[in-house]
């Protein structure tokens, strides 16, 4: 049974930083690309960031680029969004997920393409 787990969520003012993380169990982590998403209270759940199953391809939303960083480590089952300079449009529910294909070296960008998904954490971001 594949499970993902994320944690890191908060409150935090205009300009700080939160690092997600999201731990992955059932599934052999390193070989499927993972992807984070978000989704505010009215709106459809957006990509945010992505890194294929090598690590050499990552992906960001253009409302992201620059401020935000995707790592995982392999050996913990384990990635993670590192948001910077964060907005109060930043503010969602933030998702990791596992793509439904593996050995795919790309990032995809569409939420049909993931298959199974995190319970989501909560990140709020005041001005």
């Amino acid at each position: 049974q594949v499970q993902l787990v994320e944690s890191g969520g908060g409150l935090v003012q205009a300009g700080g930083s939160l690092r997600l993380s999201c731990v992955a169990s059932g599934r052999t982590f390193s070989t499927y690309t993972m992807g984070w998403f978000r989704q505010a209270p009215g709106k459809e759940r957006e990509f945010v960031a992505g890194m294929s199953w090598s690590s050499l391809n990552t992906y960001f939303a253009d409302s992201v680029k620059g401020r935000f960083t995707i790592s995982k480590d392999n050996a913990k089952n384990t990635v993670y969004l590192q948001m910077n300079s964060l907005k109060p449009e930043d503010t969602a529910v933030y998702y990791c997920a596992t793509a439904a294909n593996n050995y795919r070296d790309y990032v995809f960008r569409s939420k049909n393409d993931y298959d199974y998904w995190g319970q989501g954490t909560q990140v709020t971001v005041s001005s």
